[in-house]
């Protein structure tokens, strides 16, 4: 099977030159291409466009090009979040995902969460095309999380976040954000919304301070294993987000994702 490039060019009007020498790299390596320029419209969930092409099974990596300055702006690392969270949802979280820098200069552990483990190359390294065409034809690598995370984008039914253990069980489940706002929570089988829930011990507006940080959280008792999900929409953008296996007691194993 040949496999494709999924370009994500930032910043259309500054970048779509270097965005067409990408294209052109990639040709001469063997990698079909495609692609799209980022649309900045979260209220319209915007982020989530990509999804179908990049959950595809020839598409063997994800290259995001762009400036320094486009990755310091918030609703782009939010937006870039959501997608990659997605992504990682449906080809797994080794999926490769690599960063064309077209301008300046940037750290993957300045990124936002699940955008850490990203390659990040200056898009005029001579080596670029052939880093890019290996690891597309590569098996993805597996890596093995203690948790599930998807998320849903519909303009009808909002913003929603996925949760549950990615092995055993947890004997409920707590999701908080920090900024944005909670405002229902369900729970039922993995992999889509559900219709109606029934909910054990249900908590809302919960406040917990981690690292400095404050969040609203909320929760419920049900058991969860790996075939069953905590379902929580969510308004507004929240800058990170906590989430894990409901407290016993004062013990908490709780994961924190940041977003912005």
């Amino acid at each position: 099977m040949k496999k494709n490039a999924w370009i994500t060019v930032l910043k259309q009007e500054d970048n779509e030159e270097e965005a067409r020498k990408l294209h052109q790299t990639l040709s001469k390596y063997g990698l079909g291409t495609g692609g799209h320029f980022w649309r900045d419209d979260l209220p319209q969930m915007a982020w989530s466009g990509a999804l179908e092409e990049l959950s595809k099974a020839d598409t063997g990596i994800w290259i995001i090009a762009g400036r320094a300055v486009d990755f310091a702006e918030p609703n782009l690392r939010y937006g870039l979040s959501m997608l990659t969270a997605g992504v990682q949802a449906l080809r797994g979280n080794g999926f490769p995902i690599l960063i064309a820098m077209i301008e300046g200069e940037l750290e993957a552990d300045s990124l936002p969460t699940l955008l850490r483990g990203a390659e990040v190359y200056p898009a005029t390294s001579p080596t670029l095309g052939a880093k890019m065409a290996a690891k597309a034809n590569l098996p993805i690598p597996k890596l093995a999380l203690e948790y599930h995370l998807n998320v849903y984008g519909i303009p009808n039914l909002g913003q929603w976040f996925e949760i549950g253990p990615a092995d055993g069980a947890w004997k409920g489940a707590l999701f908080g954000v920090n900024g944005g706002e909670i405002v229902v929570q369900g729970v039922g089988p993995a992999g889509k919304l559900p219709e109606k829930a029934t909910l054990e011990y249900p908590i809302q507006g919960m406040e917990l301070e981690l690292a400095g940080d404050k969040y609203t959280a909320w929760g419920v008792q049900n058991q969860l294993g790996p075939d069953m999900s905590h379902y929580v929409k969510v308004n507004d953008h929240a800058t990170s987000l906590v989430f894990g296996p409901m407290p016993d007691g004062d013990a908490a194993d709780l994961f924190v994702l940041r977003l912005k």
